[in-house]
């Protein structure tokens, strides 16, 4: 049998008797599109927070490919295959999408800093692979026309898709998905699906979707949690989550029409 790539096992967070988290578990797959939603203050960015490290839960265990990562480093986390972006935009204004992508890299690069200011060896080989690596991923996310643009000069959607592409140039197996399309018109959320869904079709990367937009939601994902208050009121398929009486009197107060 084989082992999930991820596992959170009765996950419990606290901040001073507040509970954010209480009892939570799922398991997810290699591959697999997998969306957490619930309103405000659910516990979806929190879930985050302590599946990269941010947070270190009081109770339960999260494991990657069978191992616990609890109490782990972030950047150890990262250096796993486990990547992130965030609902606000958090890139360097002032430098181009080509520089803000290559920082990505920093997880998968291994000489020391002679060695790449002299740029000759190893070095310049990993440079050159680093190179072709940020080139490729800004053909798969359609930004040819901005790569030498100042990022604070771009449109907001074209800021989100530099800030994925930063998170794709770490070469994660799981991607972390913070309201990509959080602020985006109906075109721009259009294009946000279609470069998802090429990433798990085209990659074979895993993705976590923490996500508002229930009908982006409902196209795309394969399974669907749902908490509220910290604790998980539904699971499955995206039908049978629409059909659920626990999530449509919680989070959407009726039944889907999507």
């Amino acid at each position: 049998m084989s082992v999930p790539l991820l596992e959170f096992d009765g996950v419990g967070l606290s901040f001073k008797g507040v509970h954010a988290l209480t009892d939570m578990s799922f398991t997810m797959n290699a591959g697999e599109l997998f969306a957490v939603i619930g309103p405000n203050g659910a516990g979806k960015t929190s879930t985050f927070n302590c599946l990269n490290g941010v947070y270190k839960p009081q109770v339960g265990d999260i494991r990657w490919k069978g191992e616990s990562i609890l109490g782990m480093r972030p950047d150890k986390i990262a250096e796993l295959g486990i990547a992130r972006t965030f609902q606000n935009i958090e890139l360097f204004a002032h430098m181009t999408v080509l520089e803000n992508i290559t920082l990505g890299r920093h997880v998968r690069t291994d000489v020391g800093w002679i060695a790449g200011a002299l740029w000759w060896g190893r070095a310049k080989r990993e440079e050159m692979d680093n190179r072709a690596k940020v080139e490729d991923i800004i053909d798969l996310l359609e930004i040819e026309a901005w790569r030498a643009h100042p990022v604070g000069l771009l449109p907001y959607g074209i800021q989100k898709r530099v800030e994925l592409g930063r998170a794709l140039a770490m070469e994660p197996e799981l991607l972390l998905l913070d309201e990509p399309v959080a602020g985006m018109n109906l075109e721009e959320t259009e294009d946000m699906a279609r470069f998802i869904l090429d990433i798990r079709e085209e990659l074979g990367i895993a993705i976590i979707l923490v996500e508002h937009d229930m009908g982006l939601v409902m196209d795309i994902a394969d399974r669907v949690l749902v908490l509220d208050f910290g604790q998980v009121i539904g699971q499955g398929t995206p039908e049978q989550v629409q059909k659920d009486p626990n999530v449509i009197r919680a989070y959407l107060g009726e039944e889907l029409s999507i």
